[in-house]
């Protein structure tokens, strides 16, 4: 098949599984065509079989605000001519799926019959989509789509709560491509963080209000007083200065190390002993999966889909959103114990290998054969 994906090329969870499932779906033998703004940052290399098509909104000074919808939805028209597109695949609803539905009549008109699947990641149905300006566009926009998907049962339920959704909405969780990870760097370089009686706990996200950031600080401070560690934060956001404050108000800021935006997860994964996300909203919980795969254990909350992932007792502990008493008794508990320790690294491998690509693509597959 020739499939067209359209997705935001940045760091942000949806980007990322697009990039990723548009990369397998080419090792097995599809031609992918990527329509966004910018080349993804995951996708690493372009070839025979994977293209990009960078979408050019031309600055006009009658426009206070650059319509990129326009500008996307006549680029897909482009490609899908030129490249003889079998199926449009849009992730992340807004603008995505509207400017996918103004591409489809456009091609209609042409006698062209473009199939079109929407996937829902989280905020674009949670926060944005639900917001009243948005909320009618994208309303029309989903029961417009061909085929829904959904990354979670529990974002599949908040779509159906907020919307008036005519759509059967299919689950396809997030996945991980496990063959790919390089688990065996030749320098884990653990020493450049820790001392060797240290455990690293580690939290990677935007650090924006909703991964509540204060609260891996607070849970930091509760583990520490019991356990020798260090604590590492991948990535930036509106709330690294609030946590630096409270750091040092908490006379632990020498124990924690802010990196900022890294693309080196995986590297300061395979040294991490333990893993927190007491998110308020996880549609799904992408960050808590790829540091399972690196055999992570997870202390989160069990905020939406995070205990479709995060297996309680198996993987890690899901908490009330705010326990951070019990986060930290929880991760207390698991890093105080060598043996414990390796039991929930061993389990959390073992529940990250049952969202590994192979088993998830091919459900894509088949939903794509359905629309065709």
């Amino acid at each position: 098949m020739k499939i067209a994906i359209v997705c935001y090329p940045t760091f942000g969870g949806s980007g990322v599984v697009a990039t990723e499932l548009g990369i397998a779906l080419s090792k097995r033998g599809h031609e992918i065509h990527f329509v966004t703004y910018k080349q993804p940052v995951r996708l690493e290399y372009l070839s025979k079989s994977i293209h990009y098509h960078e979408v050019l909104v031309p600055e006009y000074p009658l426009f206070h605000y650059q319509p990129y919808e326009l500008a996307l939805s006549s680029k897909l028209v482009n490609v899908v001519r030129k490249h003889k597109i079998d199926v449009l695949h849009v992730h992340y609803a807004i603008p995505h799926a509207y400017a996918g539905f103004m591409a489809q009549q456009m091609l209609l008109e042409e006698g062209i019959k473009l199939p079109m699947m929407t996937t829902l990641h989280g905020t674009d149905i949670t926060l944005v989509g639900s917001h009243s300006f948005y909320k009618p566009a994208v309303n029309f926009s989903i029961n417009k789509s061909d085929i829904v998907t959904s990354v979670s049962e529990s974002l599949k339920q908040d779509t159906l709560d907020i919307f008036d959704i005519k759509k059967k909405i299919e689950v396809v969780p997030n996945f991980i491509d496990i063959s790919n990870l390089n688990e065996h760097f030749e320098e884990c370089k653990r020493h450049m963080v820790a001392f060797e009686d240290e455990k690293v706990i580690t939290h990677v996200s935007n650090l924006r209000e909703v991964k509540r950031l204060t609260d891996v600080i607070e849970i930091f401070y509760r583990i520490q007083s019991k356990v020798k560690s260090r604590l590492v934060i991948v990535g930036d956001g509106p709330d690294r200065e609030k946590a630096t404050e409270l750091a040092k108000k908490l006379k632990i800021r020498d124990q924690v190390i802010f990196l900022g935006k890294s693309n080196e997860v995986e590297r300061i994964l395979c040294y991490s002993d333990l893993f927190l996300l007491p998110s308020e909203k996880e549609s799904f919980g992408l960050a808590a999966l790829e540091a399972m795969a690196h055999r992570v254990p997870i202390i989160s909350s069990n905020a939406g889909g995070l205990p479709e992932v995060n297996i309680h007792g198996v993987s890690g502990y899901l908490s009330n959103i705010g326990d951070v008493e019990e986060m930290a008794s929880n991760g207390i508990k698991i890093l105080s114990d060598e043996k414990i320790l390796e039991t929930f690294k061993n389990r959390a491998r073992e529940i990250a290998e049952r969202f590994d690509v192979k088993k998830v693509v091919c459900q894509y597959e088949a939903l794509y054969q359905q629309m065709i």
